[in-house]
């Protein structure tokens, strides 16, 4: 009898959902897809420290595929990177404020290059080393 409540002690100690053993799992809280099989389709992925995409995509004109979407996930200094995109005929086409911009040209390019091109306008033409071979009449 011993035996048998021993066994019975056992199972249930074995049944009973154990810890996790992985320090570094990271656990899913959403994976939601829909494919209506016209190239039509929708998905939302969360997982617990943060991570989330979301995209939808449909049949486009020219025969491939439009997406539309953004995603979002923890950075080390625990600020979150947010992500928006379209990727149609022109290509991936990425928003957020991590992604770095030209910057501004200098006050003295600006002056040349208005300069340049009124002397275009005026018929101005350069050789191929930057030497200016028409003058103003």
């Amino acid at each position: 009898m011993k035996t048998i409540i021993f066994a019975c002690l056992l199972a249930t100690a074995l049944a009973a959902p154990q810890g996790r053993s992985d320090p570094d799992f990271i656990g899913i809280i959403r994976d939601e897809r829909t494919d209506n099989g016209d190239g039509n389709f929708n998905f939302e992925f969360e997982t617990e420290n943060g991570i989330f995409k979301s995209v939808s995509g449909r049949p486009a004109s020219n025969g491939g595929q439009e997406m539309q979407g953004n995603f979002r996930f923890p950075l080390d200094d625990g600020t979150i990177a947010e992500v928006t995109f379209i990727a149609n005929e022109g290509g991936y086409q990425p928003e957020s404020d991590l992604i770095p911009t030209a910057h501004p040209l200098p006050a003295h390019v600006v002056e040349t290059l208005a300069i340049i091109d009124d002397l275009v306008r005026q018929g101005a033409t350069w050789d191929d080393q930057g030497n200016r071979l028409t003058r103003r009449k």
